[in-house]
């Protein structure tokens, strides 16, 4: 499968190549920049793989949580390649790209993935590796208060993301003995993106570019209530 990722979800900003079994990347932290660099990032992966948009299989993008801009920028730009090239858009988790990271980098499992969503809440998700090889979410996504994040019943989790930094005490005292070890440091990245975006493909979970969105989960909360 030959499938092109991008994520422009946080401060980082990152395109990622899947050929096969390889996926190369090109990674660079850099916060209001992500309108310029994400498309000469694309055109540089195509250019050193010696392909053309054409040649690919779809097109995936981080579809959030994470920042307004960066999920409309994300979108935007992968709508815009796919009906270039007349591609299907696999829109992907950002918690679980996150999970899918410490999976790939350092083997874990489990994972409580918490992105930091500003007003004293976290993006939070519960992760999982499935029989596929990728993180599965147990639950539902949520943005919430540190203290009122839900919890698996047992095991031992890491935990993942911004939001183990700005809320650390709050989610290790929520937390308790589940969680064993914390990487606040970690990021979305679309290198992994790239693996659940193939499992999504097999599974048939692509849709058109018109309808490839941003999920901000805080929208959505908003229009609960007013409902």
């Amino acid at each position: 499968m030959k499938l092109l990722a991008i994520d422009t979800s946080t401060e980082a900003c990152s395109a990622a190549l899947l050929i096969g079994a390889e996926t190369h990347e090109h990674f660079k932290l850099a916060p209001r920049e992500h309108a310029k660099l994400i498309l000469p990032m694309v055109d540089a992966l195509l250019a050193e793989a010696g392909l053309s948009l054409s040649h690919l299989d779809a097109v995936a993008f981080g579809r959030g949580p994470g920042s307004f801009t960066g999920l409309r920028i994300a979108a935007g730009v992968a709508q815009g390649l796919a009906f270039g090239a007349d591609l299907p858009v696999l829109p992907i988790s950002t918690l679980a790209a996150l999970a899918q990271g410490a999976c790939t980098d350092i083997g874990a499992t489990q994972v409580l993935a918490a992105l930091d969503a500003r007003m004293s809440e976290v993006y939070w998700g519960v992760y999982q590796i499935s029989g596929a090889g990728v993180m599965e979410l147990h639950g539902d996504e949520q943005v919430c208060a540190p203290g009122e994040v839900v919890l698996p019943d047992e095991g031992e989790w890491r935990g993942v993301g911004s939001g183990w930094d700005e809320y650390s005490t709050a989610l290790r005292e929520r937390c308790g003995a589940l969680v064993h070890t914390v990487m606040p440091e970690r990021l979305p990245r679309a290198r992994d993106i790239a693996p659940l975006a193939c499992v999504a493909f097999q599974r048939g979970l692509s849709v058109s570019a018109e309808r490839a969105m941003p999920v901000y989960l805080r929208n959505q909360v908003a229009w609960a209530k007013c409902e």
